[in-house]
């Protein structure tokens, strides 16, 4: 493995910028300091551009097994890398679901060799596999994924004995998906009476309402106070939810939540122009949902940025029925330039910005020796100019998907490299080698 010295780098890491010199040496980060001399490392010149640590994106659908017509894991993640992320952990709702500790370690197998960033894969939960879930050892995995709401594949979890059950006994961190299904398939019944099948897209936050949201997301809450439960709730798209959640730092929480990209990028303003390509679960919402989203994420209200990548083809996603028209939007590509135009505002400052694509998900999940430039971590690392805008093209789109919700937009930074495991693998528009992506190890406590 080459030695790589970066020189001239602003260095974004726990809360501070700075002038320097990064050095990685056998996959890690091996000194950081003003200027680093080292014979025999390939040099490269950030010339004044910003180091980070990747993004690790704690919620993506890789489609991989049994929809790979959509996805997998190679194409995606290596999609991923052009946008500034080096790990992933993907979600449970495949085929067959990853319910049993058996699937989850076939999906582990399933990426060694082929990921392009480091990975990890959740536990699904349902209503019938508490046993598989008592059994997950601490460490084993980043956590349990309940989808308290709609889900596809039969996951929904909504029995109340069940979910007692999970939030008491569960070894590890529960992350959820919110939404109430009752309520959602009242307001579906109440729109199909009027347009029948084709409900114009604009209503798609009015069926996936605030009140859905709001419904599941504090029984949630309610569950994991009464059981001490580490809780990390997927997704927030509503400004009523936020009152769920503390101000402050990440340290000593028990509860936590997350923002992702679209829901901070678009509005309920922009399915007249896109309709059923922002079509997604939660629904993007208003644009003073956006705002409080945005504003909690400054206020520690929110603790991570992430993705929710979830890619369908582009004849799926064309499907005039609003009931047929799958939901889920593919993101991965362009995952941290969205999150970038945030700074671009003024609503995050670069520091607060890496600690919520990078920092926060380390600490939060509890991954060893990832997420920040310190010495003797991995060398998972993204060099961003924050001054060349780029126009997203068709031409230009990496997932197997074929297509983005972004074509036409512009976005106001650019991933130029990113390195994996100490290796460039990501250089300007190009790919270098293979796959290195590692399994993600967690600590047990």
């Amino acid at each position: 493995m080459m030695n790589i010295l970066i020189k001239n780098a602003r260095l974004v890491n726990e809360g501070e910028v700075r002038e320097g010199d990064l050095l990685m040496r056998d996959g890690r980060i091996a000194r950081i300091g003003g200027e680093i001399l080292a014979d025999g490392a390939e040099v490269i010149d950030a010339a004044g551009r910003v180091l980070m640590p990747g993004m690790i994106d704690d919620q993506v659908h890789f489609r991989e097994p049994g929809v790979t017509h959509k996805a997998d894991i190679a194409s995606e993640s290596k999609a991923a890398l052009a946008g500034g992320i080096t790990s992933f952990f993907d979600m449970p709702n495949t085929r067959p679901q990853t319910v049993t500790l058996e699937a989850l370690e076939d999906k582990f197998r399933l990426a060694a060799g082929r990921a392009w960033g480091n990975f990890a894969f959740y536990l699904g939960g349902t209503n019938d596999n508490i046993e598989e879930i008592r059994r997950l050892a601490p460490g084993q995995t980043c956590g349990v994924k309940v989808f308290m709401g709609a889900s596809t594949g039969n996951m929904l979890v909504d029995d109340p004995a069940t979910l007692e059950a999970i939030f008491r006994d569960c070894p590890t961190l529960i992350a959820t998906h919110c939404e109430d299904t009752p309520t959602i398939l009242a307001n579906e019944a109440r729109y199909r009476e009027q347009y029948g099948e084709q409900i114009p897209m604009r209503f798609h936050p009015a069926i996936r309402s605030e009140a859905a949201c709001w419904k599941s997301s504090s029984m949630a809450v309610d569950l994991a106070r009464r059981h001490g439960t580490r809780l990390h709730v997927l997704h927030l798209t509503t400004a009523r939810e936020l009152a769920l959640f503390e101000a402050g730092p990440l340290e000593g929480k028990r509860i936590t939540a997350e923002a992702c990209v679209h829901h901070l990028y678009f509005s309920d303003a922009d399915y007249e122009a896109l309709g059923s390509q922002i079509k997604c679960n939660p629904a993007i919402k208003t644009a003073e949902d956006r705002a409080a989203l945005r504003a909690a994420l400054a206020e520690d209200r929110l603790d991570v940025i992430a993705t929710d990548h979830a890619p369908h083809t582009w004849e799926e996603k064309q499907d005039p029925s609003y009931f047929k028209a799958p939901a889920g939007l593919p993101l991965v590509q362009h995952a941290l330039c969205m999150a970038l135009e945030l700074v671009h505002d003024g609503l995050l400052g670069l520091p607060q910005l890496v600690h919520k694509v990078a920092h926060a998900p380390a600490r939060l999940f509890g991954i060893r020796d990832r997420g920040f430039l310190r010495e003797g971590y991995h060398a998972d690392l993204v060099l961003v100019d924050l001054d060349a805008p780029q126009s997203v093209r068709r031409e230009d789109v990496l997932y197997k998907c074929g297509w983005s919700p972004l074509e036409g937009r512009t976005l106001r930074s650019s991933v130029i490299a990113t390195f994996v495991n100490g290796e460039l693998k990501y250089d300007r528009g190009h790919f270098l080698g293979g796959p290195n992506g590692a399994r993600l190890e967690f600590a047990a406590d």
